[in-house]
């Protein structure tokens, strides 16, 4: 299994976007599956950032899955 820079491997990569198309026969090129891997590092980071500083604004000690709803509709606002 050949993992990408960012901790994602392609093929999980792969597997996402191919569920999403729909034509079976799309095919996707290695460049754009590393890029994609790496959009997907970002927004994951950037989602247990946010998260995080919205434990702390609440004065949690641990971030929950409430937090991550929290910030979520904005997350996806950006992105």
């Amino acid at each position: 299994m050949e993992a990408t820079g960012s901790g994602f491997r392609k093929e999980l990569v792969s597997k996402l976007l191919h569920l999403h198309f729909k034509d079976d026969k799309t095919k996707v090129g290695g460049d754009a599956l590393l890029l994609m891997a790496e959009l997907l590092k970002i927004f994951v980071t950037e989602a247990a950032i946010r998260s995080v500083r919205q434990a702390q604004a609440e004065d949690l000690a641990r971030v929950d899955v409430e937090q991550l709803e929290k910030v979520l509709p904005q997350l996806l606002l950006d992105f």
